[in-house]
Order: structure tokens, then sequence, then C-alpha cells
């Protein structure tokens, strides 16, 4: 077989990996030729790609990043995009395309699937709200710094008495903020999927120092906000593409933790360190085991299919399941778990 691999939306630790296992299965077990495409679908509009091979993909395993490159590219939004793609398609000869990617590209993916490009889609997203799988590729790391940030801030909140806000990445969704949250020992986590109210929480800090505990950690999800009529924010910026610019809820919420409670407030704005650096061994193995499985498919020609993670196991999911609507966190783990032990 001759396959495509493209790397699509925002990056993560594990992309590498990914590739890597796509190649190292497809060479050395198949024979296959491996085409990759640079910066997502925009690769494949424009036929900007480059041969892989094993000995090309050598020492990536822990890298950052995506040696590929990666966009935002969406050929249904692109002049002719879709017709492109299938010329590149019979131009190289290709006989399946690997689509790594968060919900932007697999949602493409499942529309190019569904016109019959022949697509497997491998999920990663730090946000982790692809359905289908249990985790997706780079999500591991991104609470692993947040935690070890977050840890770093509970010694200068104890040092000067004081409340810091966390602000992690998270626009739709709060997996990063609640996982980092409980694992670092947090007192208050703020979530998409659970409007707010600031009064409440400064209600809960002041109970807090009150008993004499010197230190409290908020921890926010970037796209957190209040309920209606709680507080009001400054309008969010409008991006290219329409969507709302966020980051910066983390300084709102100390300036009226600050102002309500006349305790000390800071805020740390993690952002993009979220999704930089090194995978961790679980996002690495998660990601070669991916890669193995979206090779593996494309021999069987499951086409418009996801491989997921699901207790364990490496499944097919269709893509049409996968992207229909994002995973947020279940009110049962905010209720049942997260409220017992933030405190």
């Amino acid at each position: 077989m001759r396959l495509g691999v493209l790397t699509g939306g925002g990056d993560c630790p594990g992309l590498n990996a990914a590739i890597r296992a796509v190649v190292r299965k497809a060479e050395v077990t198949y024979d296959d030729r491996i085409v990759g495409f640079r910066d997502g679908w925009r690769g494949v509009i424009e036929d900007d790609y480059v041969d892989l091979d094993v000995e090309r993909c050598r020492g990536l395993l822990p890298k950052g990043g995506t040696m590929l490159g990666t966009s935002r590219t969406n050929p249904f939004k692109v002049d002719d995009g879709v017709a492109k793609v299938f010329a590149t398609i019979e131009r190289h000869g290709l006989d399946a395309i690997v689509a790594i990617g968060g919900e932007g590209t697999l949602s493409a993916s499942r529309s190019l699937a569904e016109l019959g490009i022949p697509v497997v889609g491998i999920p990663k997203t730090i946000d982790n709200d692809v359905n289908g799988t249990d985790f997706t590729i780079g999500f591991n790391t991104a609470v692993q710094v947040a935690t070890e940030a977050i840890d770093r801030l509970h010694t200068t909140a104890e040092s000067h008495n004081r409340v810091m806000v966390c602000e992690v990445m998270g626009r739709h969704v709060g997996w990063i903020a609640l996982n980092a949250g409980l694992a670092a020992g947090a007192a208050v986590v703020l979530l998409p999927e659970d409007p707010f109210d600031i009064a409440v929480v400064c209600d809960h800090l002041q109970r807090r120092h009150a008993k004499g505990r010197y230190a409290s950690i908020v921890v926010v999800a970037e796209g957190a906000k209040p309920k209606e009529g709680t507080l009001e924010l400054p309008p969010p910026e409008i991006d290219q593409y329409d969507h709302e610019r966020l980051g910066g809820i983390g300084s709102v919420v100390a300036q009226e933790i600050e102002k309500l409670t006349r305790l000390e407030a800071r805020v740390t704005i993690l952002g993009h360190v979220l999704r930089g650096g090194t995978p961790s061994a679980f996002d690495r193995m998660l990601a070669t085991r991916f890669g193995i499985a979206a090779v593996e498919a494309a021999h069987d020609r499951a086409f418009g299919m996801m491989v997921g993670l699901q207790g364990g196991s490496v499944e097919r999911v269709p893509l049409a399941d996968a992207v229909g609507e994002l995973k947020l966190v279940p009110e049962a783990l905010m209720s049942g778990v997260s409220r017992l032990f933030l405190d």
C-alpha cells in the first residue's frame, strides 16, 4: 500500500511518536510506502509532502511537536479544496490517509470519508474532548505539566499566605483543570461545564483561611464562565475564524478574590506551555499503539474509522460517533469525585 499521514489542528506532545509508529508499522510489517503531508490538510491540498521511512523517523519518539508541521486548514473552506485532495491522492496513488488530529481535523476527515476519501483517524488533543476514546494523545502530558506547575505554586502560596489562581487550557471542556486540580490538591476548580458563582468561591476561600489554612490554589479552565448575573466579563476578542480568543479569566477571578475576600491573590496562566515539550511515557505508548492500530485499520480497509482507547484496549470507532459532540466532564465525576476532594 501507499499511505499518507498528516497532523492537523493544535500541536501537542506525542504527535511525533504517532508518526513514527505509523511509519514503522507500515514499512516493517507490510513493506508500505509512506508520504507525510506538511501542515495538515493544507499539505494534501497543495501537494506539499515528504517521503517518510524508518530511517528518517529515528529519534522522534521523545520529541515534542510534529516533524510534519500542523495547521487548522479545512479542505471544505478552501476553494476547490476537496477536489485538490482527490487529485493529490490520485497523483500519489494513495490507498489511505492516516489523519492525526482533534475535533476539527477529525470532523473534516469524517466529511471527506463520506465522499469516498480513504481516511483513518487518530485522536490527539490536550483537551481530551474527543468521544470514543478514554484518552487522546497529549492529554496525559498536559495534565502532568499542569500538576507540576501547581505543585510549585503551593510553596509560594504557603510562604506568602496567598491565593494562587492557575489558568489552564480548556475552551469547552475542563478535563485538564479537573485532573490537574485533583492531582495537585487544589482548593477550587472552575470548569466550562459548571458555571461558577464568584461569591460562593470567595466564601469557600475565606472559610479555609479562617481555619488557619494559609494557602489556597484555584485552578480555572480558560473557558470557565460565571453564572449569569454573578460576574460581568469583558467581551472576548474574535479571531479570523470567528472564534472567541479565550484567555484571561484567571486574572478576572484573582481580582475578584482580592476585592471580595481581602486575601492576596496572584495569577499564573500556563497557556501553551501545556502543549510543548517532551511527551510523557503514557503519551508515547498511547501514540505508538494508535499508530500501529491505524495502519492495521487501513489494511483492513476500515475507512471512516478512528482508533480509540477503551478500557485498556484499542478499538475502532466510527468517525461520526467520535466527533458528533464534544466529550464533556460528566456531572457524576464533578459531584461524586471532585467536590469531595476539592476543599
